[in-house]
């Protein structure tokens, strides 16, 4: 995560945001619901992370009803948030969101002076300030932020003075302790000039915990919030991923949590492979229109995809998915054309083909939205300041179309190309890696060896070609009857960290395998 999004997230000690569960904590006594018409606000909170936004009129006027009408206000604020949030790029529901959370602020302050005893006008108050934090934190407006933070915390702690048991507030006292215990220390110093209370990490992480686990109506919220903490905060990107898929699941429509997953895939886990089959997943879905906005959700899959395919040396191919986007040269999501036209003018410096490249570099300064939300100009720039080894391009694009002739059986052609290839960058780790697979096609089995085994561990290679390779090497080991190498091998391909996991399931097979074979000839 960059080191803004850190600030915006944890160094403003005030992520206590709109929430709607009923559970009780631990250890209290189980009151009647705190909320009026859970059941209600829970459908229509699942419609709104399920982006079900041209429904929620209807749903609304359903929900309030058995609700009170400020809820209503409140949703209506949560729903733009979350529209906002497929392209956060976009300001043009900017000035509708603030005027629906300075609403929703003002409506629950009213409830308050009506019923200053009733807990849930309360903590509907600090729910309202909640969701305008968001607001303020995402146009990074951070004082602004910390006040509303306080507010909400004020509101959410006279909330639980009148209901102890109400869960929703715990979750937002749980989200405040946390990221006030986790926060850098200039956001703490912060803190302090706003009489903000302290933290404490542990403590706010049960809570929240609690929320996800016994929540009647904000468990798939409180989900969202815990896989941030777990990707930002907690070293635990596995469990992020988890929570991802589970919301990606129940909200099918909602492509944000799939772009979520495919980034968590490419940052955390540097596992490109499982990027990429994220991406393609949504760009299927996209096509099919089972996403909302589906335009947009595609030109996203196809700058994701391209963005994975580079990494994985398949450079050709991330140019077919760039091709489809300059050509569509979409408007929104905001910078995306001049975003591809960038990828595009990389992809061919790789290719040796640097005339073209600059040609794509120029769109992409033509294409650059006026304010340059995305960043591009600057990336832009470093990447025009480049000097990409033209000799090194071209053997790159020989090994690419070897590799694809290889896939084609065209045996001749690709043994062309690779000893083309080779005798231009004699030790390009991906070619070598490449040719090795003709060789093993071909049966040449020695000479695979050769070219593998010293691929195994290189640091210039990456290691979905490292795992690769460890995984084919081990099989040479094996048939030439030492299982002790083989089984090295096995062992290190299945616990490459960034590996495809198609290639580590498939190691540790071959290791379980031959372990067994090895303990039944001992018998």
């Amino acid at each position: 995560m960059s080191t803004g999004a850190r600030q915006a997230g944890a160094g403003l000690l005030v992520a206590v945001l709109a929430h709607f569960t009923t559970s009780p904590v631990p250890g209290q006594t189980v009151r009647p619901e705190p909320l009026t018409g859970g059941a209600a606000v829970a459908r229509a909170y699942d419609a709104i992370l399920d982006a079900r936004f041209d429904e929620l009129p209807a749903v609304l006027a359903a929900t309030c009803g058995p609700a009170p009408r400020e809820v209503c206000v409140l949703l209506e604020a949560v729903a733009l948030w979350w529209r906002i949030q497929l392209d956060p790029a976009d300001r043009r529901l900017d000035q509708t969101l603030e005027d629906r959370t300075n609403e929703a602020v003002l409506a629950a302050e009213a409830w308050t002076r009506r019923e200053p005893d009733r807990a849930e006008a309360w903590f509907y108050l600090g729910a309202a300030f909640g969701v305008r934090v968001r607001r303020h934190v995402l146009r990074e407006e951070r004082l602004a932020a910390a006040r509303d933070g306080k507010r909400s915390m004020d509101a959410l702690e006279r909330a639980l003075d009148l209901e102890p048991g109400l869960a929703d507030a715990h979750f937002g006292r749980g989200l405040y302790r946390y990221y006030a215990d986790v926060a850098p220390a200039a956001a703490k110093v912060l803190r302090w000039l706003l009489l903000l209370p302290g933290g404490d990490r542990e403590t706010g992480l049960r809570e929240m915990l609690e929320a996800r686990e016994r929540g009647r109506v904000l468990r798939s919220e409180a989900a969202f919030e815990l896989q941030q903490i777990y990707l930002w905060y907690e070293n635990r990107p596995n469990d992020a991923l988890t929570v991802l898929e589970d919301l990606r699941a129940r909200y099918p429509r909602n492509h944000r949590f799939a772009q979520l997953i495919a980034q968590a895939h490419d940052e955390y886990l540097h596992d490109p492979s499982s990027s990429l089959r994220t991406w393609q997943r949504l760009l299927d879905a996209a096509r099919r229109g089972a996403v909302v906005e589906p335009r947009s959700a595609e030109v996203l899959a196809h700058l994701g995809a391209a963005r994975q395919l580079e990494a994985l040396a398949e450079t050709d191919l991330a140019l077919v998915h760039l091709e489809e986007v300059t050509a569509a040269a979409p408007a929104r999501p905001v910078g995306s054309h001049a975003e591809a036209w960038l990828q595009m003018g990389r992809a061919l410096d790789r290719m040796g083909r640097r005339d073209d490249a600059s040609t794509a570099y120029a769109a992409a300064a033509a294409a650059i939205p006026g304010d340059d939300p995305t960043d591009v100009g600057r990336r832009l720039t470093r990447a025009r300041r480049s000097r990409p080894d033209v000799r090194a391009g071209e053997a790159h694009r020989l090994a690419l179309e070897g590799w694809r002739a290889l896939e084609r059986g065209r045996l001749d052609d690709a043994e062309r190309h690779f000893r083309e290839a080779l005798g231009i960058a004699p030790d390009e780790p991906v070619a070598r890696y490449r040719y090795a697979q003709l060789l093993l096609r071909t049966q040449q089995l020695d000479a695979a060896f050769d070219v593998l085994e010293p691929l195994v561990g290189r640091m210039d290679l990456s290691p979905v070609f490292q795992a690769r390779a460890s995984l084919d090497v081990g099989r040479l080991w094996e048939s030439r009857g030492d299982v002790e190498h083989a089984l090295e091998r096995y062992d290190i391909a299945a616990k490459k960290d960034g590996a495809d996991p198609v290639t580590r399931a498939s190691a540790r097979n071959e290791h379980a395998r031959l372990t067994l074979e090895i303990a039944s000839r001992v018998r």
